[in-house]
């Protein structure tokens, strides 16, 4: 079950919400977001209300107002307990006040108290907030506006003050009384080839010939009944940048908002030829708990969470590279894992992992991810074999800073690749956890590519560790960089870099150009990339690099009101007032003293219901398309005709969809059982073994749709091996099954230096 954002009571209960309406605008790869919500008290008594809505972790609210009745109120940022304070002494006075926190066990959950609404009034509340756009795979930049907020697992030491605990009525999606309507504004330099979303668009709008500015907007009609995504694509976005952003006149320089920030992005052209690792333990950590039994999306109801996480942990597994380790974790009120200690990877034990998986149920209480993941780091380290860990889960816990503060803890024994299942997922949770190890994190809704990300991550695993990562910076003398972002440790091929510098000192004539260096070393070898840009700072009315550096250098130091270390309190205090950027230990504050009168008796609660995830109906119905890389093995000597390597086996870590998700081919009849039902697509790479091959039995007949001794009979009699004809017919299958993507294909190719003409995939 899932709650959506409204305006909700102290006695939790909603205030009619009429309206959401939001302006977003994109530059490049940042978003500036303004979402105002439109309530009315049509009752006869006054109201305190209590909003909760969710948030992306890395988004940086920096202002929030109310407009009632016509007269506007500004917040002020305060120390979250001043604030408090304020607010109660307002309200019994008789003033009108507003109050804005974060949730007190997470990062990407925020509350505000709407103290004395009158009878009859309208109130518009409107918050601001700024924040990167990570980058996907395929080149696209992924805004979302968060609409699902989950309910989180509370477990007995969690926190009692938590907003997260909220129970509102549900009705059908058409029964709801609010709606969301959403304008987004992109510019970019490069120009905007397209843009998509999960959600119905109007047609694209370019405002000017040469589609460097375009806007879009959500159809009408639309409820907030999910989250809403957009995928940005330009046409280029590996160039790197750097962006001068003048400071607050009236501030002092030698401060955060006084000095001029720099924000650079680099796009390390990691070579690809490098050889991956073969060795690692990987552990897999998998979300048993009852909430994994839901949908993926409100959408599509016949796709549930824990079977997609099956499908692609079982692809994975037939992923591995032979001779590693590993071990599967379930978790949920209490854990189990599959091996007592992680086991070498073999065609026995990947048997018997797959048997394991195959009957996996979202069977297990609660979501309790800190105890396993103490588990995990308690156990011995395998000499040769850095541990790699990813977690699954739709991370409905309560405890996030505490589990952040774990992983970081552990950093230096692991990497931490985290992915977030289904809407409403903690963004606080699974982007903390990667980042705090120096790995990396992924968000699988309804009809994202599962697979392709889970694969694209354990490449991430496998790459070769980049090290000693600087960044020089050569300005004219008298002006000097600070950097504001932390670290840089770990770099992944094709990844993003992004860090925020703070320029002191006296500011050069306007002709003058300075230069980032990025330097890194790869197995030996030592790379550099070099950006050259003008140190001409612009003027921004919203100082958007200036908050963005805070918030990236906030996420350093606060780690919440119980976990933060004493000696950065005071540092993430004073750096989020200086900057206005919301953090724990901080909220916003507006009294309205114009308005005095005195509350008699209680105030009145109303509720505003929320939509209700109906059951599905009908196995889902898609259109896929498959492409698969070429791994060269052979168990058997070559023949003088056919050198070592030519047989052909398709490890099932190369099979990628690319429309959609392997899980989504299954029926909701299917998922409900412990198995995968008739799907032989899913079957077909089920069976498949720990080298790539497959066997020649009655399963694979069954899923080709011929007996075995049809396909007994057919095989060539130059063919000794029945494994090999075996495997040659499960490719051809698959071929035949799927439109193989040539770009798939030949990137395979290159990937493993192999001569196989393209040519014979029939493109």
């Amino acid at each position: 079950m899932v709650h959506f954002c409204g305006l909700l009571t102290l006695h939790r209960e909603p205030v009619p919400l009429k309206s959401i309406s939001v302006s977003v605008n994109i530059y490049e790869f940042v978003a500036g977001v303004s979402a105002t919500l439109n309530y009315e008290n049509e009752e006869k008594v006054p109201l305190e209300a209590f909003f909760v809505f969710p948030m992306d972790e890395d988004s940086a609210v920096y202002s929030f107002e109310a407009l009632v009745d016509g007269k506007k109120i500004v917040a002020e940022l305060q120390d979250k307990m001043k604030a408090r304070t304020n607010y109660e002494k307002a309200i019994s006075q008789g003033h009108q006040a507003f109050l804005l926190e974060g949730d007190s066990s997470s990062r990407d959950v925020f509350s505000c108290n709407v103290g004395n609404l009158q009878p009859g009034s309208k109130a518009a509340v409107t918050l601001k907030y700024v924040q990167e756009l990570p980058l996907e795979a395929d080149g696209a930049l992924r805004f979302v506006l968060p609409a699902v907020l989950n309910p989180r697992y509370q477990f007995s030491g969690s926190s009692k003050d938590s907003c997260l605990n909220v129970k509102t009525p549900i009705v059908p999606v058409e029964d709801l009384p609010y709606t969301l309507s959403m304008v987004a504004t992109i510019d970019s330099q490069h120009g905007i080839e397209k843009v998509q979303s999960n959600c119905p668009l109007s047609p694209t709008e370019y405002l000017g010939e040469d589609k460097t500015s375009a806007q879009v907007s959500l159809a009408a009609g639309h409820k907030f009944d999910r989250d809403v995504e957009l995928l940005i694509y330009y046409n280029e976005v590996h160039t790197p940048s750097v962006v001068l952003e003048m400071g607050m006149p009236n501030m002092k320089p030698g401060h955060l908002m006084g000095d001029p920030s720099a924000m650079v992005s680099f796009y390390p052209n990691i070579p690809e030829d490098q050889p991956s690792n073969t060795c690692g333990e990987f552990i897999f950590l998998m979300d048993r708990s009852g909430s994994m039994q839901s949908p993926m999306s409100s959408q599509d109801t016949s796709q549930l969470r824990i079977q997609a996480a099956k499908e692609t942990l079982i692809l994975l597994l037939k992923s591995l590279p032979i001779g590693c380790y590993f071990n599967i974790y379930g978790f949920g009120s209490s854990y189990e894992a599959c091996f007592p200690e992680s086991v070498k990877y073999t065609q026995q034990t990947m048997e018997e992992a797959l048997g394991r998986v195959k009957l996996m149920q979202a069977d297990l209480g609660g979501t309790e991810i800190l105890a396993p993941l103490q588990n995990i780091y308690r156990g011995p380290s395998i000499p040769g074999h850095p541990l790699q860990l990813f977690v699954f889960t739709d991370g409905e816990v309560t405890d996030t800073f505490s589990v952040i503060k774990e992983v970081r803890i552990n950093r230096q024994k692991h990497r931490c690749f985290s992915f977030g299942i289904g809407e409403g997922t903690s963004t606080s949770l699974i982007k903390g956890i990667a980042r705090a190890s120096g790995g990396t994190s992924e968000f699988i809704t309804g009809k994202d590519r599962m697979q392709s990300k889970a694969l694209r991550t354990l490449k991430r695993s496998l790459q070769p560790v980049v090290e000693d990562v600087s960044l020089s910076w050569h300005l004219p003398p008298g002006l000097s960089a600070k950097m504001l972002s932390p670290e840089q440790t770990v770099i992944f091929r094709g990844q993003r870099l992004i860090s925020y510098a703070q320029l002191t000192g006296r500011m050069p004539a306007a002709e003058t150009t300075g230069e980032v260096c990025l330097k890194y070393t790869l197995q030996g070898k030592t790379f550099e990339d070099k950006v050259t840009f003008p140190l001409q700072p612009k003027p921004d009315v919203n100082l958007t690099i200036h908050r963005l550096a805070a918030k990236s250098l906030l996420q350093t130091k606060d780690m919440g009101l119980r976990e933060t270390p004493a000696s950065d309190k005071k540092d993430a205090l004073n750096l989020s007032l200086e900057s206005g950027v919301i953090s724990s230990f901080t909220a916003f504050i507006a009294i309205n003293k114009e308005l005095n009168k005195p509350v008699q008796g209680p105030l009145a609660h109303r509720d505003v219901p929320r939509p209700i995830l109906l059951g599905a109906s009908a196995p889902l119905k898609i259109k896929c398309q498959s492409g698969f890389r070429k791994a060269l093995h052979s168990d058997r000597p070559p023949s003088a005709s056919q050198p070592r390597g030519e047989l052909m086996c398709y490890k099932a870590k190369t099979f990628q969809m690319d429309d959609y998700s392997l899980c989504g081919l299954i029926s909701h009849k299917d998922q409900h059982s412990p198995g995968f039902g008739e799907n032989h697509l899913v079957q077909l790479i089920y069976h498949q073994n720990a080298n790539g091959s497959w066997d020649l039995n009655e399963d694979l007949a069954k899923i080709l749709g011929m007996s075995l001794e049809e396909i007994m009979a057919a095989q060539p009699a130059e063919l000794v091996d029945s494994s090999g004809w075996a495997t040659i017919l499960a490719v051809i299958w698959l071929h035949s099954n799927g439109s193989t993507m040539p770009s798939v294909v030949k990137a395979a190719i290159t990937f493993l230096k192999s001569s196989v003409d393209p040519a014979i995939f029939a493109f």
